[in-house]
């Protein structure tokens, strides 16, 4: 494999353009990788999986949980609707056949030098906002500023190297990075996939709030109709600048996209039988077993289909609040965990869907498997005594059950653990041997759903005298206490990409730690984590990044910051059978940018209905 420093500008010609800047010269590319080479060449019509003949036409009705009550999604205030990056363009774009690479949408070429001190981005003359007005190189630096400056967490740490963004021409903008090159790898991509805002527009308007007025947008749709926290319904713009580009030709083919929003499951579902909205993405194992025997199904007026990916997990689990002192002592974060009985909930709940857990990786190469490698441990050694010892040792493996509902066993070493980390019982509850406060656990979620599975949780802690409860509350309450940090546990993913990095500071530094609306909800502070989170950001090839993730992978797992709970390798999708929807599908998505409506289908589908 080349080096990334070699092949982050991969082109698509034999030939190699040279920018006439000063410093270092940079190559001119259609696109960024982080792999060895591009997939799609200089001068590619359409992505694989879409296609390029698609009709425009029709609508397509989805559906959203909660509620929305601000158009601006680039703050921490308030909550934006489904969907709301369908109104804007970014510099660049993902495909997902593709992992690692972003080719040209706004920016028609980029430029970056081996040594990635700087990025350019070439925009395209035609780029216009939805308004007619052309997009600037002006609206990208106010983007840039307005985001590091007023964005949201997110932005403001991504962007922490990004030093300045320079308008060198009416459509040529200069990014410029700080620190050692090693520091800087993801750093094009993350300024590559930055939307852009119009300058003109926000100027009058105040960037930091909360606001219902729809947005002046760039992308293929704009908002249309809307009720808060009821419904948004997204137009075609008919007139879209880029439609006829590559990395957007035959996709966004509706012409409305609605969101219809429900706060209880149950009733969303209904909705969904009674043809009141078209596609659901299940995550359910409950639903997707006994949910769809309704007639449309079994008419074929549904499809009910299974569709497999590579994409890589993340974790997902039940989170400890580091800041609380009773989750401080690593054995009682275990002992906890050994009360959660997996492998009954997978059996009695779950049919016997799900997978555990095992990794902050899941699905992917990334995560750790077996003893560390030589190069693993050169990375952990020097950390050796401040992380757990089992870090040194076999990969992570959760606690297992017999799946009969008594977790005998882990129950008794739950019990062990508690009493050396000095917890007793006393008249049947769990106290601090010092102070005799008794120990007492909340789960706060936003869905009931969870509550079924929580349940039997918290019958087997009440075996270790844990008086613990759930509380369910609204997703404002939700939202608000989660970035205050106000919590005991919550139900928390942390999804990963194929290409690691940036997004690993958001998750797991002692910088976002206590940072309120930070990504890390946990509280992690660990000095061997943030050194291997940077090794991960500074990786400067794949090899080199996956070594790091492992290492990362063995830490987190060991120091039991979550209760893993489980991942499904496929998509479960449901959808009414309107649609045309291209063969080829991609290997790291769903692909429905690419789908359209088909009358012919949609006839045949109300001609089923109607003879129930």
């Amino acid at each position: 494999m080349r080096g990334v420093m070699a092949c982050l500008v991969a082109l698509g010609l034999a030939s190699t353009a040279w920018a006439e800047e000063p410093g270092p010269r940079a190559t001119v590319s259609h696109g960024l990788t982080l792999a060895d080479e591009l997939k799609y060449p200089k001068g590619f019509t359409h992505f694989d999986y879409a296609n390029p003949d698609a009709p425009k036409g029709g609508a397509l009705r989805d559906y959203a949980s909660d509620g929305f009550d601000s158009f601006n999604p680039f703050i921490l205030k308030g909550k934006a609707p489904a969907s709301i990056d369908l109104v804007y363009d970014s510099l660049m774009v993902t495909s997902e056949d593709e992992p690692m690479a972003a080719y040209g949408l706004i920016a028609e070429t980029v430029e970056v030098p081996d040594d990635l001190s700087f990025m350019i981005f070439n925009l395209r003359p035609e780029a216009r906002f939805h308004d007619g007005t052309p997009i600037t190189a002006d609206d990208v630096v106010f983007t840039f500023n307005s985001l590091k400056e007023k964005g949201a967490p997110g932005y403001q740490l991504s962007l922490r190297n990004v030093t300045d963004a320079e308008k060198l021409g009416p459509h040529r903008v200069r990014f410029t990075f700080s620190g050692r090159a090693t520091k800087r790898r993801d750093l094009p991509h993350i300024v590559a996939h930055l939307p852009v805002l119009s300058q003109k527009y926000w100027e009058k308007r105040n960037f930091d709030s909360d606001t219902l007025e729809p947005p002046l947008g760039n992308g293929p749709y704009r908002v249309a109709y809307f009720e808060p926290n009821r419904f948004v319904i997204y137009e075609r713009v008919r007139d879209y600048w880029a439609k006829d580009l590559p990395v957007r030709r035959g996709q966004f083919n509706f012409d409305y996209i609605r969101y219809d929003y429900y706060r209880d499951e149950n009733v969303a579902m209904q909705a969904f039988q009674s043809g009141l909205y078209d596609f659901r993405i299940e995550t359910s194992s409950k639903t997707w077993e006994t949910g769809y025997t309704f007639p449309a199904v079994e008419s074929g007026a549904v499809i009910r289909e299974e569709v497999a990916t590579e994409e890589p997990f993340g974790m997902q689990g039940f989170a400890f609040n580091l800041r609380r002192d009773k989750f401080k002592d690593i054995r009682v974060r275990k002992a906890i965990g050994l009360a959660f009985d997996f492998e009954w909930a997978n059996e009695h709940l779950f049919y016997g869907r799900y997978t555990r857990n095992d990794s902050f990786f899941a699905n992917s190469d990334m995560a750790a498997t077996g003893r560390p490698s030589a190069e693993e441990l050169a990375l952990l050694e020097p950390w050796r005594g401040q992380i757990p010892d089992e870090a040194f040792g076999d990969a992570f493996r959760a606690p297992r059950t017999e799946g009969k509902g008594s977790a005998r066993d882990n129950l008794a070493e739950a019990a062990g653990l508690l009493r050396e980390a000095g917890w007793v019982v006393r008249k049947g509850r769990l106290v601090d041997a010092k102070t005799g406060k008794p120990f007492t656990l909340e789960f706060m979620l936003t869905a009931s759903e969870f509550e079924r599975v929580i349940a039997p949780f918290i019958a087997n802690l009440k075996r270790l005298g844990i008086t613990a409860r759930i509380r369910t509350v609204d997703t404002a309450q939700y939202i608000n206490r989660v970035r205050s940090f106000d919590f005991d546990m919550v139900v928390a993913s942390f999804p990963q990409s194929l290409s690691p990095g940036n997004e690993q500071r958001r998750y797991w530094s002692a910088e976002e730690a206590e940072q309120p609306g930070g990504g890390n909800i946990i509280g992690i502070k660990s000095d061997a984590v943030d050194t291997l989170v940077e090794k991960i950001v500074a990786a400067r090839n794949r090899k080199a990044a996956v070594t790091a993730t492992r290492a990362l992978d063995r830490v987190l797992s060991w120091s039991y910051y979550v209760v893993p709970q489980w991942y499904l390798d496929k998509y479960w999708l449901a959808y009414w059978n309107r649609f045309g929807i291209p063969e080829k599908r991609p290997a790291y998505g769903i692909g429905r940018s690419a789908w359209w409506y088909d009358p012919v289908k949609d006839a045949q589908t109300h001609r089923l209905q109607v003879s129930r």
